[in-house]
């Protein structure tokens, strides 16, 4: 099967032959037909299985008949980032069909946004700064024909549920068509898909479980070791990007410095950053500029990068549904990928969830030659170094040693071992610009 199945207008398949699509994935094969007759749609799926295409596509073969100039297709998602990604996909796949988008969230100027929102055919938006919109009369949303609402269970988790049943009283409720996505399928959004949906389908592809490409390992670790252990993971696995997963903003930031210090091409993505070193971190792990990101819950929902080969729950993640989240990141389009996940004495309950979660208990792992005795030094509360030596010039070597995994003998030292912080200026000057 290939999407010319679809009968698409040849302007949108224009736009799909340059986005370099091909095949259809399950997803797309089974609920693209169904947005295609103007039915309400439950798409019960994970990051990663190309669902964004599933309403992009009908939605721009919708908006080609009609009036253009005017706001006939809503967009809401949680993130910024996903709404940029979002977008991105917009303007990609109609490329060809003169149809305009518009991003609109906070932590940007409004004024930009007023001015294309007049002669915008697509929003996408965060519920929060949509309101800001509704409630300054800048936003016209009475010939809204298309309402999607994406990763509608992070959108609960944020607490945008009150914002989203406002949106909802300022939308024409005949003649809309609404499709709602997820990974997860929490009651309060079954009930807010009862309320809004008429007569919708389900389509669910591998819902409620991890992808089967992904591989699962837990690292056993004193909690104040966890960085050392880190470190030596990244400096002992061979690896393309690496996703690195925290449950706080603070811890997000200095770990990422940490990261950085040691040698290593890292940044962070946390709520706290502004909008364009947001978009500086997300363009720069995208473009190879950092190899390591990382980043809270909230922040990473925006992240479409097909070759990270390894996410790391440094923190144990909150529920056996942001584990999915989470490592929902690598192993895509039939990729495989690798999910580690730091565990201390204080997890045990979330580690029999994901037992259950799997359906199989998950291979615990210690690395040969890590000193998991070492203690807490007094004054900075960090553990004393496990035996790695400055390199000349008191530059640091990434604490990746040579210890090997007892269940990885490779002979490789590390993705990181040709990677010295002379080459990381050198690479960032080269690839700088491109972010």
């Amino acid at each position: 099967m290939n999407f010319k199945t679809f009968l698409f207008h040849p302007q949108i398949a224009a736009g799909i032959a340059a986005a370099g699509y091909s095949t259809p994935t399950p997803i797309q094969t089974q609920a693209i037909p169904k947005v295609m007759q103007g039915r309400d749609l439950i798409g019960l799926a994970q990051t990663g299985t190309g669902k964004t295409a599933v309403f992009v596509l009908p939605m721009l073969h919708r908006l080609l008949q009609g009036q253009r100039g005017r706001v006939r297709a809503l967009i809401i998602a949680p993130t910024r980032e996903l709404a940029e990604q979002i977008h991105e996909a917009v303007e990609v796949l109609g490329s060809k069909t003169g149809l305009r988008s518009v991003t609109v969230y906070g932590g940007v100027g409004i004024q930009r946004q007023i001015q294309l929102l007049k002669r915008a055919d697509i929003v996408v938006a965060c519920p929060g700064r949509l309101l800001d919109h509704i409630g300054r009369q800048t936003v016209d949303l009475t010939h809204v024909e298309m309402l999607v609402l994406d990763e509608a269970d992070q959108m609960f988790d944020m607490g945008f549920l009150p914002d989203i049943r406002r949106i909802l009283g300022r939308l024409p409720k005949s003649n809309r068509q609404t499709l709602l996505f997820s990974a997860t399928m929490p009651g309060q959004i079954r009930r807010l898909a009862g309320e809004v949906l008429k007569n919708p389908v389900r389509e669910q592809v591998g819902q409620d479980a991890p992808a089967e490409t992904v591989s699962h390992a837990f690292y056993p670790v004193a909690r104040h070791l966890k960085t050392a252990l880190l470190l030596r993971l990244l400096g002992n696995t061979s690896t393309d990007a690496v996703l690195v997963f925290t449950r706080t903003k603070h811890r997000a930031k200095q770990l990422g410095g940490k990261l950085a210090r040691a040698g290593y091409r890292s940044t962070s993505l946390q709520g706290n950053l502004s909008q364009s070193r947001r978009q500086d971190a997300m363009n720069g792990f995208k473009s190879g500029k950092y190899q390591v990101l990382v980043a809270t819950d909230i922040a990473a929902r925006g992240i479409d990068v097909s070759n990270i080969s390894h996410v790391i729950n440094y923190d144990m993640p909150a529920t056996p549904d942001t584990y999915i989240h989470r490592i929902g990141r690598t192993g895509r389009a039939e990729n495989s990928g690798q999910a580690y996940t730091l565990i201390t004495d204080e997890d045990t309950h979330m580690v029999k969830a994901i037992h259950g979660l799997i359906g199989a208990p998950v291979e615990r792992r210690t690395l040969m030659d890590f000193n998991y005795h070492a203690p807490m030094t007094k004054t900075t509360g960090q553990p004393k170094p496990n035996g790695v030596k400055p390199l000349p010039g008191n530059r640091r070597r990434p604490q990746g040693g040579n210890g090997r995994s007892r269940q990885n003998s490779r002979a490789s030292k590390g993705a990181f071992a040709w990677f010295s912080p002379q080459k990381a200026r050198r690479s960032a000057g080269r690839v700088g610009s491109s972010a």
